[in-house]
């Protein structure tokens, strides 16, 4: 071949890999590399598939490191390939799943769930703990199995009033479900995070920190709504979340909302 550019470089990949050759279409991957033709979006979606196909799933996590340090931001296509590599991890799922849900692909959600169903893979629920005069308490979103739930329900409205209070509008698209608007701040005041804190503020009274660990990335609407909490009720709240630390006092959170 006279000139090899990224388009021909990705033909032979493509050729490679739908044979099932997936070491030779590596290959010319890595060749591809060492000739500095610059790979695009397209070349890391055949390698990537190239590794899922194959079972290569160390190889596949490491392509997926090159294409993020060659500044190229994944897309969704990336994010099916990166499914197919692990194809029991629920994390990917729902990670495919709210990615269709935020641009509202409701019938692509429905695919993603309907292939979790047939694998077998649950959802991982977002929990919260906190512990209180030693006590390690753990709640699940929307939870009312606690002992001092009907208490926790008062604490969590006299939240919602005072958050409203101050002018703050719900981040109702951090609620990835076909619902309305309604719904969806209701379903807002259920998260586990917001259970614990309000738990923390019903129990651990002033200057105690409130301490509170979750299982998942806080979403948006928790951190601008835990962020107001800390200023209207003059408390200092700690969560560490998937991500990292977050330490609310007085309206602000030292993420600088960056996480």
């Amino acid at each position: 071949m006279p000139v090899k550019d990224t388009k021909a470089w990705i033909s032979m990949i493509v050729a490679l890999a739908i044979h099932g050759l997936a070491e030779e279409a590596l290959e010319v991957f890595r060749r591809m590399m060492e000739a500095n033709v610059k790979p695009n979006h397209v070349s890391f979606i055949r390698v990537l598939s190239a590794c899922a196909h194959s079972g290569l799933v160390l190889e596949g996590q490491r392509y997926w490191s090159s294409m993020l340090e060659c500044g190229i931001e994944p897309i969704m296509e990336h994010y099916g390939r990166l499914l197919e590599l692990e194809l029991l991890n629920p994390e990917n799922y729902m990670l495919l799943s709210n990615l269709y849900a935020a641009t509202s692909q409701w019938g692509k959600v429905s695919l993603v769930r309907k292939k979790m169903k047939e694998n077998g893979i649950r959802a991982i629920p977002g929990c919260s703990s906190i512990e209180i005069d030693g006590f390690v308490h753990e709640v699940v979103v929307s939870d009312r199995s606690h002992p001092d739930a009907n208490e926790i329900r008062l604490v969590l409205r006299d939240m919602a009033d005072r958050v409203r209070s101050v002018g703050h509008d719900p981040w109702t698209s951090a609620v990835l479900h076909n619902v309305d608007d309604e719904e969806k701040q209701s379903s807002l005041c259920e998260h586990s995070e917001r259970l614990a804190i309000a738990y923390g503020l019903l129990k651990a009274k002033s200057p105690t920190v409130i301490r509170v660990v979750k299982n998942l990335r806080v979403c948006v609407d928790c951190h601008e709504v835990t962020k107001i909490i800390s200023k209207v009720y003059m408390r200092e709240i700690i969560v560490r979340d998937r991500v990292g630390f977050h330490r609310f006092l007085d309206g602000a959170c030292s993420c600088k909302d960056y996480w």
